[in-house]
């Protein structure tokens, strides 16, 4: 399939569902106004009109991940079913190009009566491919679904988890040319997650297109190249994916209020093509050099990437790192041990409190953070006007690179989110000498021994 044309091309895309109040209605509706007139109804048929999306343009390109975000009823779904011919649009086209495989629910276009083998056979033909073509692949997807003896067994008696691993198991086995996904990936362990997110980069290594649905933030930030943000059915923005995650995070968390007016400028902002430039934390990363005195402290390192939620009973007032000798630092050196304070006020009463920092790598990637008080418990009550300074003590044994520091303060009632701050301040760990890890985070306890026998 050419690599310069769209594995899927989307133009002004709608559906509308018409709900009719009389079920005689329906009938007339289909009548012409003559008849109607002449059955003495002048008046049109009482029908009410939903549209769970309209007027959406975008294009998915050949190994591209494409992450679709939105807050339930915004159209997600209807989307992948239109994208995949499940669903006839009212408005616009959907065009495809290759095979396309698609992950839409758990065990969809399985018989619960048939054994797990005999579904694979029927899903192979269902995706256009003859018997001999699938039993080729069985043993590899037999071994992927990891169910053992259960897949000589009725697929009515498996597990949830072991219906999902095998549907995964026979899409991807499938070589198609575009894998579409909602909410499935988190199938099992972690081992056989990431046995999952492993096969994704492997088809999008040779060119598979995939459009995913996922309510995870870093799941899409860290497999996504572009994502979609859909609100009522309609396009917000859409652009490189860890700023998108920002900006839905913006737009999940704002307050009644304040919706229209963060919608609006997401929206003019995907009009004007700000979305789809370099990732802003990218950006913030290549901007600062160390200073040539070794100083603590570069006032220069700053990011651009910085995304304030709505404060909602709590402000945070600054988000910094300090050294053992409380100094204020972002210049800091592996092996030693330093203070992430969190300061700010309370301009409410709020209950069952609890504060969190988090450390991200440039492309998003959470590396370390921690939570008080622990999982679990909560701070039973703070008053309003009441000052805090939280402090996180960390032993950083990150490699050298760039990263970027976020809080915030939470409840466990409403509203959850009192106040937040991503990328709230930039700090840089210089190289110092050859390096001899990869990776984040230094493990190695010694140098390496090599022994020639």
């Amino acid at each position: 399939m050419s690599s310069d044309a769209p594995s899927i091309r989307v133009r002004g895309l709608g559906k509308c569902h018409r709900t009719h109040r009389a079920p005689g209605d329906r009938l007339l509706e289909v009548l012409s106004p003559r008849v109607a007139a002449w059955l003495g109804r002048d008046r049109p048929p009482r029908v009410r009109e939903t549209w769970a999306l309209r007027d959406l343009s975008f294009d998915l390109m050949p190994g591209e991940t494409v992450g679709v975000m939105g807050r339930n009823g915004s159209g997600k779904s209807t989307l992948l079913q239109l994208a995949c011919g499940t669903m006839r649009p009212t408005t616009g086209t959907v065009e495809r190009r290759g095979r396309l495989s698609a992950l839409l629910e758990l065990g969809a276009g399985f018989n619960p009566e048939f054994t797990g083998r005999e579904n694979v056979f029927l899903k192979g033909a269902i995706l256009g491919l003859d018997r001999r073509a699938v039993a080729d692949r069985f043993d590899a997807i037999a071994a992927f679904a990891e169910i053992g003896d259960f897949i000589d067994e009725p697929v009515k008696t498996y597990s949830s988890g072991m219906f999902l691993r095998l549907a995964f198991a026979v899409q991807v086995a499938m070589e198609p040319d575009v894998l579409v996904v909602d909410e499935a990936l988190a199938v099992g362990d972690e081992r056989f997650q990431r046995k999952c997110f492993a096969r994704l980069e492997d088809l999008r290594s040779r060119g598979v297109a995939v459009l995913l649905v996922s309510h995870s933030a870093p799941t899409v930030a860290s497999t996504c190249d572009r994502v979609l943000i859909l609100d009522r059915g309609k396009r917000v923005a859409m652009g490189e994916a860890k700023a998108m995650v920002r900006a839905y995070q913006r737009l999940l968390y704002a307050a009644d209020a304040d919706r229209p007016k963060v919608l609006e400028e997401l929206r003019s902002a995907d009009a004007r093509g700000e979305w789809e430039g370099a990732a802003p934390s990218a950006v913030a990363a290549t901007t600062s050099a160390t200073p040539a005195s070794g100083a603590g402290f570069d006032p220069t390192l700053v990011p651009t990437s910085t995304t304030v939620y709505p404060m909602l009973g709590a402000e945070i007032e600054a988000i910094e790192v300090l050294d053992s000798a409380d100094r204020r630092v972002n210049l800091l050196r592996r092996g030693e041990t330093y203070r992430i304070v969190v300061r700010g006020v309370f301009h409410e009463d709020r209950e069952r409190v609890y504060f969190g920092v988090h450390v991200r790598t440039v492309d998003g990637t959470e590396v370390t953070g921690q939570r008080h008080p622990p999982q679990g418990t909560t701070i039973p009550r703070i008053a309003r006007r009441q000052r805090f300074r939280m402090s996180f003590q960390f032993r950083m044994d990150l490699l050298p690179g760039a990263y970027f520091l976020g809080g915030g303060v939470w409840s466990t009632d409403e509203p959850h989110c009192l106040h937040r701050i991503l990328d709230a301040a930039m700090i840089r760990l210089p190289v110092e000498g050859p390096p001899g890890s990869f990776g984040l985070f230094d493990a190695a306890a010694g140098p390496p021994r090599l022994d020639l026998l």
